[in-house]
């Protein structure tokens, strides 16, 4: 079979309408599988397609059929790490199911903003929304909109916890502590995150908690920004007066900062300072020394979120879904019992 198609221009259903001889509406049904059309016909349209190889659009036939098989992400810290982990999961997950993912990051998180983000995946007639943003006011702003899709929040406190999923940051931040406790440590420093970040929060709460728990004296967290940096200048300044055996940083990329300025001090990790992380990223195993950490599962996040959306969105129930994933403590070489003189 030859063809006059424009060279380099993609076959058009009209092209596959004109060789099979049909109309293109003939062609739309044969796509849509309409009971109306012989199979003789089918089988030759279906021929010309397979020669043209020819690709439907997709969202076009989406479109006519009602159903735009899309799903919103909004994002205010897409860079991280964790988040970006999370988006890839989602978009993982969705493409498996067959929908498409619209992300829209948030620059600012003030109203104007996000309520910008909202309307431009709306505009893209979104089927249901995943909301990962690490302050409450986030949250506080969606549910002013009252929005009439379904809707899923990766979050491990605040509003909306009958649409949250995440993984445990208080259990998380507790297994850490612990861990530094049953080791023997009692001077034990907690470098959080932003103050205004929902998860570093949570985190902070979990130190607290078990430092509490244990019955073991506690000094105030140190604010960070997630950064190594930060990290590397936090860790600077606490070595000025070493009161201090062990550190729980609310994540790896303050915890590699952290393991720097205290080997640029002359000191050893963990024979003088253990230092723990959370999150564990990819190049933990890989630090010097290998970063005892805590472990989020974030591909079953992206699996567990986008069933729990895709079963709103029809219609099925979605109380056989758990709302919260466990973290996992791992031990590596960053932590040992305090050196006693």
């Amino acid at each position: 079979m030859t063809t006059d198609t424009s060279k380099g221009r993609a076959p058009s259903i009209r092209d596959v309408a004109r060789l099979a001889g049909v109309s293109h509406q003939t062609v739309s049904r044969v796509l849509n599988d309409h009971p109306s059309i012989r199979d003789s016909t089918k089988a030759r349209v279906q021929q010309v397609m397979d020669e043209l190889q020819y690709r439907p659009n997709r969202a076009a036939r989406a479109l006519v059929k009602g159903r735009s098989r899309t799903i919103g992400v909004i994002s205010a810290s897409s860079t991280q790490y964790g988040p970006a982990s999370s988006i890839a999961a989602i978009q993982d997950a969705s493409r498996a199911a067959g929908y498409y993912v619209n992300t829209a990051n948030l620059t600012s998180v003030d109203p104007a903003s996000i309520e910008a983000a909202v309307e431009h995946l709306l505009d893209q007639a979104v089927e249901g929304m995943v909301v990962m943003a690490p302050q409450s006011r986030v949250f506080d702003t969606l549910a002013e909109m009252s929005l009439d899709i379904p809707l899923v929040t990766l979050q491990s406190t605040g509003v909306h916890r009958e649409r949250a999923l995440s993984v445990d940051q208080i259990a998380g931040a507790r297994l850490a502590t612990r861990h530094l406790i049953e080791l023997g440590h009692r001077d034990i420093y907690h470098l959080a995150g932003p103050q205004d970040w929902i998860e570093a929060e949570a985190r902070m709460r979990g130190f607290l908690e078990e430092m509490g728990a244990q019955d073991v004296p506690t000094t105030a967290p140190i604010l960070g920004d997630w950064t190594a940096n930060f990290g590397y200048h936090a860790g600077r300044e606490l070595l000025r007066v070493r009161d201090f055996t062990a550190i729980f940083s609310s994540n790896d990329q303050m915890a590699l900062g952290l393991v720097h300025a205290i080997t640029e001090s002359g000191l050893r990790v963990p024979q003088d300072v253990s230092v723990i992380g959370f999150d564990d990223v990819p190049e933990a195993a890989h630090f010097w020394p290998p970063l005892t950490t805590v472990r989020q599962d974030f591909p079953e996040l992206g699996r567990r979120c986008i069933a729990l959306l895709l079963a709103e969105i029809n219609g099925e129930p979605s109380s056989g879904y758990s709302r919260s994933l466990q973290p996992e403590l791992v031990v590596r070489a960053s932590t040992a019992p305090p050196f006693r003189p």
